[in-house]
């Protein structure tokens, strides 16, 4: 909606109602050195048109690359209906279900997103959702701690295959609640959690975060991660790519009994790339820990005339209900996005999900097949991955990466900044988007220009 500014009959109405005289008056309680001067730098205002013209040439400017980045948002097809339902203003215009008279329309797509996302990961509970993935983990160790009464410890096992921007914000998050995050070692062959490096004796940690895939593209050994985390008193939080989940066992039947949370980031579903957001996050739980779970969640009734219904039905860990005494800060979530990924997932159905998911998966082997083919380009790990994969160039990774984003070609996410140990490596991906002349014009353009970077 375009902003109306007041009229100066609108303004003198106001001031004749409260009795002042004038703007100044109302405000002269302001000391007259904190009163700014006028905005000196900021230029006259422009018109609609002018706006418009600017923004275009901005975006042109850009150009349209070809994207095989990912590490964590990827570039999926999003049906032209999404949008154009999500936009719609009964969704677009109206704020995210807090109270509880919201309407049934809002309640009803965040039940069915809430059900969507449970049979997704094969868990018993969802809730409405998260400000995005990496909050989502966060909230995931907190909950973790509340909810394993059997383990006094609140120790939490993070491993570097997980993101390190998410790691960093579960830091941030979690460090002054008293929790203990501690990170584990990978593989250096396989780029999966070391079993190694986990600890032996019993009860000693609340929980264990295991990525599936993780942040390397590579498939954890999940079942055996479950089994050993539950055998040793600790709960196991399964933080996954929601497309993987399609042809992925998913996290409610890892191992004997399966994790206990799951929790990601939803991009995948229907939200666009969009210079980096917003997105959302998404968690859910066995039942066993429902109340637990921080944020709303959303019921289906029947009422007196035997009409189907919707309703909150929990939210006693809200900041506006318990203030200081609640265990989660989560009074909001991005509400319009998880409409976007409701109306995604109803659009493809499982099949067409599965669908994405083997097409992104093939994409990203024909990739790799034709990078490795090129002399100095090699993967990092053996393991079986998803549809991003570890590569090493003999020549410094930032200078590759330039030198195709030059091209129009963003190659890839470099690795040296956060995993120094890995040397010259990057990350790349193929989603279902991604052509067989883009790859080849991917592969070729490496083949040319590596060699230039040799010398």
């Amino acid at each position: 909606m375009p902003f109306i500014p007041h009229t100066e009959e609108e303004v003198r109405a106001m001031l004749d109602a409260i009795g002042e005289s004038s703007m100044e008056a109302l405000f002269d309680e302001i000391p007259a050195e904190l009163r700014s001067e006028g905005l000196t730098r900021v230029p006259p205002g422009a018109s609609e048109m002018q706006v418009g013209q600017e923004i275009r040439q901005r975006a042109a400017a850009d150009g349209q690359p070809v994207c095989f980045m990912g590490a964590g948002a990827y570039e999926h097809h999003i049906p032209a209906a999404v949008w154009e339902l999500t936009t719609r203003g009964e969704f677009y215009s109206a704020y995210t279900p807090y109270q509880a008279e919201a309407s049934q329309g809002t309640l009803q797509v965040v039940y069915e997103f809430q059900t969507m996302m449970a049979h997704l990961t094969g868990m018993d509970a969802s809730n409405a959702s998260m400000y995005d993935g990496a909050s989502a983990l966060a909230e995931a160790a907190l909950m973790a701690v509340r909810a394993n009464r059997k383990a006094k410890s609140k120790r939490i096992l993070i491993p570097e295959s997980v993101h390190p921007v998410y790691r960093r914000v579960v830091e941030t998050i979690v460090h002054n609640q008293g929790l203990e995050l501690e990170t584990l070692g990978v593989d250096p062959e396989g780029g999966h959690i070391d079993p190694a490096v986990l600890p032996e004796e019993p009860g000693t940690f609340a929980g264990l975060v295991v990525p599936q895939p993780n942040y390397f593209g590579v498939l954890e050994d999940v079942d055996a991660l479950t089994d050993w985390a539950h055998a040793h008193g600790g709960l196991v939080i399964g933080q996954v790519n929601p497309t993987a989940m399609a042809v992925l066992t998913p996290p409610g039947e890892w191992g004997t009994e399966g994790a206990d949370i799951a929790c990601g980031e939803g991009q995948p579903l229907g939200a666009p790339l969009s210079s980096g957001g917003p997105y959302f996050g998404f968690m859910t739980c066995k039942q066993s820990h429902v109340r637990q779970l921080p944020g709303r969640i959303v019921g289906g009734t029947i009422d007196a005339d035997e009409r189907r219904g919707y309703t909150l039905t929990l939210q006693a860990r809200e900041q506006h209900i318990r203030r200081s005494k609640a265990t989660s800060n989560i009074c909001t979530n991005q509400g319009l996005l998880a409409t976007a990924a409701t109306i995604y997932l109803s659009l493809m159905g499982p099949d067409g999900l599965e669908r994405v998911a083997t097409a992104s998966h093939a994409n990203t082997r024909k990739l790799v097949d034709a990078l490795t083919a090129i002399d100095g380009v090699e993967k990092v790990f053996d393991r079986p991955c998803f549809h991003e994969v570890a590569l090493r160039t003999e020549v410094p990774a930032d200078r590759l990466l330039d030198a195709l984003a030059a091209e129009g070609i963003l190659g890839g996410v470099a690795l040296g900044e956060d995993y120094p140990e890995l040397g010259d490596a990057f990350l790349v991906c193929a989603t279902e988007v991604r052509t067989d002349d883009e790859i080849r014009a991917y592969a070729d353009a490496v083949a040319r220009i590596l060699p230039t970077l040799r010398d």
